[in-house]
């Protein structure tokens, strides 16, 4: 690998833990709550999962100032193109109008590169979704579960291991928080606590927030 490969991976590389897991009746969203400075912990007790629109949330990965505008933005689109057209984008429109936001905010010129990772899930008259919008802008689908940031590796370890189709949102929390905490046990960039999520066709709720002592 060319040391500007080398470079342009390590910058893509986030320092947090996100998961989705689509479930046969709903998706579970879970996230650490740790943000990190390079080696220095800034915060211990961020919220990484948010809400966007009605059944519609993401988690968020990485440069905390491209996030909280692609988050912003993304939050007034929706809410505009309800009002323009009377109804709400299903999530399909959604996710890709992010990741259209992703694409154009990497590719600006900045001293600073625009890092965004987005795990974003939403249910609609379609069903419930998943999407992994990835730092460069590109979208993709998944049909069972995604992982972000550098604590994933931990993560999908246990994903892997342990999801199974048709899970059910009960036990999809016990799968998540599993999980996150395999990342919290490994990651040092991950950790201080565990926030957990479920979008069902009620809409979307913060169901867990569970701090942890810190082990680094």
């Amino acid at each position: 690998m060319s040391d500007s490969m080398s470079e342009m991976e390590s910058r893509l590389n986030t320092g947090t833990t996100t998961v989705a897991i689509k479930c046969k009746d709903g998706i579970i969203l879970a996230a650490d709550k740790r943000a990190t400075a390079g080696n220095f912990i800034a915060n211990k007790s961020v919220d990484k999962i948010y809400e966007v629109a009605d059944g519609m949330a993401l988690t968020t990965a990485g440069t905390v100032s491209d996030v909280q505008l692609l988050l912003k933005l993304i939050r007034a689109e929706l809410r505009l193109k309800k009002l323009r057209t009377g109804r709400l984008a299903n999530a399909k429109e959604a996710a890709n109008l992010l990741a259209g936001m992703v694409y154009a905010n990497i590719r600006k010129m900045s001293m600073i590169p625009g890092i965004s990772h987005f795990l974003f899930a939403g249910h609609d008259n379609t069903g419930f979704h998943v999407y992994d919008i990835y730092p460069d802008g590109s979208l993709a689908e998944l049909d069972d579960f995604v992982a972000s940031g550098s604590g994933s590796v931990f993560a999908y370890g246990v994903l892997e291991t342990l999801y199974k189709p048709e899970i059910t949102i009960d036990d999809g929390k016990e799968l998540a928080l599993k999980s996150v905490n395999a990342a919290l046990n490994r990651d040092s960039a991950s950790g201080n606590g565990i926030d957990i999520a479920v979008i069902t066709a009620k809409g979307f709720e913060k169901v867990l927030t569970k701090m942890v002592e810190s082990r680094v």
